[in-house]
């Protein structure tokens, strides 16, 4: 599968790995899946920075041909390597709603990563915390803290967008105080980030909560 990859063909756009995960997850090909994963750890950082794309283009079509690598992917946020630092936080945001489990064993990890991470790893991460809470009311009291107490401090620019990733988690208990801090922070943005935070809080007031 390697030889697939964009850096093997010579490539320097994305498309090679792209066809070759709507590939793999067209015919389910686990075997070919395995050797990609397997590239995650290849001596040369572009074969790797090429595999993380390809699994978390699998995530984002079929997030449970890869939920079984939640280690994997934890593994590599303490990577060097930026690319597999945010790819893997990508990867883990498309599985954590199948293997919350296993995810959440690993939350001091993520969180780290979190916090110190670069634009991208924290946006994905705020998708985990936001799959974590809701799956499990136990989650939840250790996890929808971390959201409140990031869309509290983030930048202006991205309280919407956050919020938003963190929207699936909220629910009629949690709701009143998701909603406080939306309203806390909309003096600070422009008017077309306040449409889309009045956007959620509109949908809180219906009581119109994610399924």
């Amino acid at each position: 599968m390697l030889e697939r990859l964009a850096y093997s063909l010579g490539r320097n756009d994305e498309v090679p790995n792209i066809e070759l995960a709507e590939e793999l997850v067209k015919k389910k090909d686990l075997q070919g899946i395995r050797e990609i994963v397997d590239g995650l750890s290849n001596n040369s950082e572009k074969i790797a920075n090429d595999c993380i794309k390809v699994l978390y283009e699998i995530g984002s079509r079929d997030a449970t041909l890869i939920s079984d690598y939640v280690y994997d992917f934890v593994k590599l946020l303490k990577s060097k390597n930026n690319r597999l630092v945010w790819g893997s936080m990508t990867a883990l945001s498309k599985v954590t709603s199948f293997k919350p489990k296993e995810v959440f064993a690993n939350l001091d990890t993520i969180k780290k990563a979190y916090e110190k991470g670069s634009v991208i790893t924290i946006d994905n991460s705020i998708s985990v915390f936001a799959a974590l809470s809701k799956s499990d009311p136990e989650y939840e009291k250790v996890v929808f803290p971390i959201i409140i107490s990031h869309l509290e401090k983030c930048r202006s620019k991205e309280v919407g967008q956050h919020a938003e990733r963190a929207f699936p988690c909220v629910n009629k208990e949690n709701s009143d105080l998701f909603k406080k801090v939306l309203l806390k922070r909309r003096g600070s943005l422009t008017e077309s980030q306040k449409k889309r935070v009045d956007k959620l809080i509109k949908i809180i007031e219906k009581g119109q909560y994610p399924s």
